[in-house]
């Protein structure tokens, strides 16, 4: 089920794995196939993660390991990953989807690396669950941003149909990602991707009409408006669209994960060069909370 010693390295760079974490997850390799008990947990994690291909809310098929697993665990979803690409692959194929967004979409699992050794220093995915979307066919890479396949929730649903718009909870929608490492979330470059989530989507998943984009992000807390110019990148983001609604906890840790690469250096010590470090910063010092925005626009043209 997975590729011999000799291919994986290949494998594993054309999905952007990272150089320094290639030895590692060879020597991994060697040891699931060493062990009957491992090598049987590969094959039932691979047949979960890809049960019902294609369908969003279908589950992960990712076992949880303890903490004390160490490597194993940081790193058995990525080999469950690397199994099911010859799948996944020919689900993309079937569906007439180009090879180059097949190609960028599953190389968010190396970007999820990156990130995982940017902030640990080790091999391993910050959130194995993630990379599921890609490998079940549920989201994709289109330009800057990426857009998943899913459904309308309670609030959001309800917001959208009280707006006239011929969808509600429940309804299928596009919702929007903002993947790290793209370089700025320029207007340009969020139009881009929008035209080409329009022509793809209606492309290959001609059966679902697509009726609004969502997103659920610290990004669209209205509070950053306050810190940054009307102008900027971020708050010409946050006009694309709707609130329908606010998140009631804190979610502080967030932004600074994200902004910072971790959490883990105490915030005195983090640097404020950039108007968004200043803004996520100088909020947390005055006693403020960041909290996640739940907003909504319309992809079908006035």
């Amino acid at each position: 089920m997975l590729p011999d010693g000799l291919d994986l390295p290949d494998v594993l760079l054309d999905l952007a794995v990272p150089h320094e974490d290639i030895g590692q997850l060879l020597a991994l390799r060697r040891e699931v196939a060493g062990s009957p008990e491992l090598v049987e947990l590969l094959g039932r994690s691979v047949s979960g993660l890809l049960w019902r291909i294609g369908e969003p809310g279908e589950g992960t098929g990712l076992p949880v390991f303890p903490a004390a697993a160490g490597a194993m665990g940081r790193c058995f979803a990525v080999l469950v990953f690397v199994a099911a690409l010859p799948y996944v692959r020919a689900y993309h194929r079937e569906r007439g989807i180009p090879d180059d967004v097949s190609r960028r979409t599953l190389a968010d699992l190396g970007r999820n690396l990156a990130v995982h050794r940017r902030r640990f220093g080790t091999t391993g995915l910050l959130v194995p669950w993630w990379p599921t979307r890609h490998f079940r066919g549920e989201l994709y890479q289109l330009g800057r941003l990426q857009f998943e396949r899913a459904r309308l929730g309670e609030r959001t649903g309800r917001a959208v149909a009280a707006a006239g718009v011929a969808a509600g909870p429940g309804d299928p929608c596009l919702s929007v990602h903002i993947p790290d490492f793209r370089g700025p979330l320029s207007p340009e470059a969020c139009d881009d991707s929008l035209a080409r989530a329009r022509e793809f989507f209606a492309r290959h998943f001609p059966a679902t009409p697509y009726r609004v984009a969502v997103c659920h992000s610290w990004l669209l807390d209205g509070q950053l408006k306050r810190y940054l110019p009307a102008g900027s990148n971020i708050v010409r983001f946050q006009d694309r669209f709707r609130i329908a609604y606010t998140g009631a906890e804190a979610e502080d840790d967030t932004p600074v994960a994200f902004v910072f690469g971790g959490t883990e250096t105490p915030r005195e010590r983090l640097p404020r060069r950039t108007s968004v470090q200043r803004a996520v910063l100088d909020h947390l010092d005055a006693g403020g909370h960041w909290y996640s925005g739940h907003g909504w626009f319309s992809l079908v043209p006035e």
